[in-house]
């Protein structure tokens, strides 16, 4: 006879399931990341930056997107540990390659600049939710908001939304303002999304 698996065991994500959700996770924000960049428009974190300069240099969102990880990835290896560190590298490579083949398996052809920054910001949220809700994440600017939450206390969400407004000042110099003000509905989509569906009291597997 079996012996009974306890509530704990039950609970846990298989590394299937953990492996699933970040191929989903990464997908949706490879997704998100081309409607935005589509449609001329940045949203805020790592993302923004990398959609920012990916129109100022001409290179891949997804291989910019890495680059400036790296020293992210680097602090987190001091202050948040291995495991937050190593899952963080995998998710930012894993984005990096599907940025790179994404024109191969699909084409944009034309999208609206208000649905790009809703649909686009909210697809990248979903993605980040996928993620989040297997101890993963897209690292960057994340990374600092969670240390200075652990070390000073500080709100994570204002925190990010102080980051989130300082790019979108600096896209003031890249792209105009009618872009701008879109921008920041795709940076409110992806903060609405972790916000509403990111609740820990209502779901307990991890």
């Amino acid at each position: 006879m079996s012996e009974p698996i306890s509530r704990e065991s039950a609970l846990r994500h298989s590394l299937f399931e953990d492996a699933y959700a970040l191929v989903i996770g990464c997908s949706l924000i490879v997704l998100g990341l081309a409607c935005l960049h589509r449609a001329g428009l940045v949203t805020g974190g790592v993302a923004g930056i990398a959609l920012l300069l990916s129109y100022v240099l001409g290179e891949p969102t997804g291989l910019l997107f890495t680059l400036i990880n790296i020293p992210f990835l680097i602090f987190a290896s001091r202050t948040m540990g291995w495991a937050f560190t190593i899952k963080t590298f995998l998710v930012s490579s894993s984005i990096t390659l599907l940025a790179l083949v994404f024109p191969r398996l699909m084409t944009l052809g034309s999208i609206s600049p208000l649905w790009a920054a809703f649909f686009g910001g909210t697809v990248i949220g979903m993605g980040i939710l996928s993620l989040a809700r297997h101890q993963a994440g897209v690292g960057g600017t994340g990374v600092v908001c969670l240390w200075l939450h652990r070390q000073r206390g500080w709100n994570v969400g204002k925190v990010q939304l102080s980051i989130d407004c300082v790019i979108l000042a600096v896209s003031t110099t890249v792209i105009d303002l009618a872009h701008v003000a879109l921008s920041l509905v795709s940076a409110i989509a992806i903060s609405g999304v972790v916000a509403i569906f990111h609740r820990p009291d209502r779901y307990t597997g991890y």
